[in-house]
């Protein structure tokens, strides 16, 4: 069977945002599929039924299934901008429902049917849309743009309310403040959603849970107290939950508000809970009967988990709902049944419906897993790649200088000659995490491990899933808490004879560039460096990301020079290729060109890439061409600088 291919790329088919019927009998989903003609990446609306095959319903995404099960409302572009469009599923053509001037947001239907509430961009141009794009942009706050959208010349997201039967759209929000996707109130009188109001937002991090009056809007009213920095709020059932931290770097917690306030949910675990965003999966919480699931990352990988209701604070216990090596990203329920996307060893994700989940409870107390039977699950879908051979990370606990446990996984095939070539590959951040799992996104992965490479990727400190301490513990000491983390692995890989020590290479993006730029600067044993949208000086970095204010004060929180790969630069050797999106605005592009100056003043080999039109997360949704472009020249770098056979 041959082995993964770049150009398998387009053959990837990736279904997300899951939303189970109400009668809990199929599930809706986006699929998204790169088109190599067009360079676009395609969504499409699908529909899969337990013992029936998949089958599309419409171009789009987003779909939300109306309360009565009858219709699904979705977005499609019109004239370039998504709008919410309407399909009976009883037969006939999708209508279209909105105009957004600049687009609407995910459908959110009112617990009648009746309407239908979004969040939606507003500028400050004719009727809510943009200004004169050549008229000079004034700012008086740090955020004035954002990454992805660029300088935001005065836009906002505010929320609106069309009436199914009319198609007439008011909106409820206004003001100068972003807000988040709406949830209806039970008796759909109120839409509740978060948002930092703020006057010093820009440098002070923060954000609340809010209400407006669904039908005439006004002043929202703040629903959460001021400790809490709210990063969404749902009516679920009777009840109103929000997410959130105590403070600004730490674990998200859930929150509940009874009779006497909010009151954080005990759940006995020590992680973080996933509310679900590009490159961090998890998803929205949702009641099962009168328990609450939700995600949380655990070792790396995102679960789903179930909190009893009812269950006494000092014997509180969520337990893991799906068994195995998977990461969820994204859940609905309905009727009964939980429906979700999973990501697999041999999947980068498939569609699930669990329709029989026993409590492990026994005698009245909450109790471990091996107290219930396995539940009942459905794969709706089959997207892996079951014509070619994927090799298997397999995860390894590395012991760091300082006693310090650090996970890690070992991509290669088993049969390659030993010692071989190693490559370190240094994710993002820093608080996000490797997982075992099959990455569609990191395909030279898989490409290197097929030609006599072990790749290593390593969860750090400061990576999500293994508690707040731990998630907690590079800040202020980037480069000085974490690197040990990383080269104390690649010892072991040496120690063992796996690794060539003399075949060494590192990688990363974002935070992982950061990490690129500083282990070739502190390490001379790498004999190939590939910082993707890296950071190579804290102190610009601070004054030109569009967070770089709020990363500073919470993150780097120390002495910049000290923590900035830029101070060390005199003694790098390593060939270096850099990466980076011409339209980056959380590591921005002269990140990319300081480092590449500095290299090339010092006559090392270097060669510095920009993808035009590309924004920080390119490597996850940008253009098809660029992500095979981004992968294949990281297998010609490492075939160029460290030789896959010994000299």
């Amino acid at each position: 069977m041959p082995h993964l291919a770049l150009d398998d790329l387009y053959r990837l088919a990736v279904p997300s945002d899951p939303q189970v019927r109400p009668d809990g009998g199929a599930v809706a989903y986006t699929l998204t599929t790169a088109v190599r003609d067009s360079d676009e990446n395609r969504t499409e609306i699908w529909l899969a039924a337990p013992g029936a095959e998949p089958r599309r319903l419409a171009a789009g995404s987003a779909a939300r299934w109306s309360p009565d099960g009858r219709t699904l409302a979705f977005l499609r572009a019109v004239d370039g901008a998504p709008q919410i469009h309407l399909l009976p599923m009883d037969g006939g053509e999708p209508a279209r429902v909105t105009s957004a001037k600049l687009g609407a947001g995910t459908p959110v239907w009112s617990p009648d049917g009746s309407g239908i509430a979004f969040a939606a961009p507003v500028g400050t141009g004719e009727d809510g849309g943009l200004p004169d794009l050549n008229a000079p942009v004034v700012t008086r706050r740090l955020d004035h743009k954002a990454d992805g959208a660029g300088l935001l010349r005065g836009l906002t997201r505010h929320l609106f309310v069309t009436d199914v039967a009319t198609g007439e759209t008011v909106q409820v929000t206004r003001g100068d403040f972003h807000a988040s996707e709406p949830s209806w109130s039970p008796d759909g009188l109120r839409l509740a959603f978060a948002a930092a109001m703020d006057t010093d937002r820009d440098l002070e991090a923060g954000g609340a849970g809010y209400a407006v009056d669904a039908a005439k809007g006004g002043v929202p009213e703040r629903l959460t107290d001021p400790d809490l920095m709210c990063v969404g709020v749902w009516w679920l059932g009777d009840r109103l939950f929000a997410a959130g931290l105590k403070g600004v770097v730490g674990h998200v917690r859930l929150f509940a508000l009874g009779l006497g306030g909010w009151t954080e949910l005990a759940t006995g675990l020590d992680r973080n809970v996933m509310t679900g965003a590009p490159g961090y999966p998890g998803g929205t919480p949702a009641l099962l009967g009168e328990d609450l699931l939700f995600c949380a990352r655990d070792g790396g990988s995102t679960h789903l988990y179930r909190l009893a209701d009812r269950a006494p604070a000092d014997r509180a216990f969520a337990e893991r709902l799906v068994p195995g090596e998977v990461s969820i990203s994204g859940i609905s329920t309905a009727a009964g049944v939980v429906a979700y996307v999973a990501a697999t060893p041999y999947s980068a994700g498939d569609v699930y419906l669990m329709t029989s989940h026993p409590k492990k409870v026994t005698s009245g107390e909450m109790s471990d897993i091996s107290g219930a039977s396995a539940p009942d699950i459905s794969r709706l879908t089959t997207y892996d790649l079951d014509d070619v051979e994927l090799f298997t990370a397999r995860r390894r606990t590395f012991t760091a200088p300082d006693g310090t446990q650090v996970e890690g996984f070992v991509l290669r095939d088993e049969t390659a000659p030993t010692p071989g070539p190693l490559l370190l590959d240094v994710h993002g951040g820093p608080h996000n995490a490797w997982s075992p799992v099959f990455d569609g996104v990191h395909l030279y992965h898989q490409i290197l491990a097929a030609r006599g490479w072990t790749v290593l990727t390593v969860n750090p400190r400061a990576s999500d899933g293994y508690g707040e301490d731990f998630y907690t513990a590079s800040i202020g000491a980037w480069g000085l808490a974490d690197a040990q983390d990383l080269l104390a692995p690649v010892d072991a890989l040496i120690a063992d004879g796996v690794a060539d020590p003399d075949r060494l290479a590192v990688a990363g993006y974002s935070y992982g560039g950061y990490m690129s730029c500083w282990l070739s600067a502190t390490d001379g044993r790498f004999k190939a460096a590939i910082p993707g949208g890296c950071v190579s000086d804290l102190t610009s970095l601070s004054g030109t990301s569009d967070l770089g204010q709020l990363m500073k004060v919470h993150e780097y929180a120390g002495d910049l020079a000290v923590q900035s790969p830029i101070t060390h630069v005199a003694d790098v050797t390593a060939p270096t290729l850099i990466l980076h999106g011409q339209d980056d605005d959380r590591c921005p592009v002269g990140q990319a060109e300081q480092w590449f100056t500095a290299l090339r003043e010092r006559r090392v080999p270097v060669e510095l890439v920009r993808y035009p039109g590309a924004s920080h997360l390119f490597i996850l949704s940008g253009r098809p061409s660029h992500r095979y472009d981004y992968n294949e020249r990281i297998i010609a770098w490492l075939e160029q600088w460290v030789s896959a056979s010994p000299s």
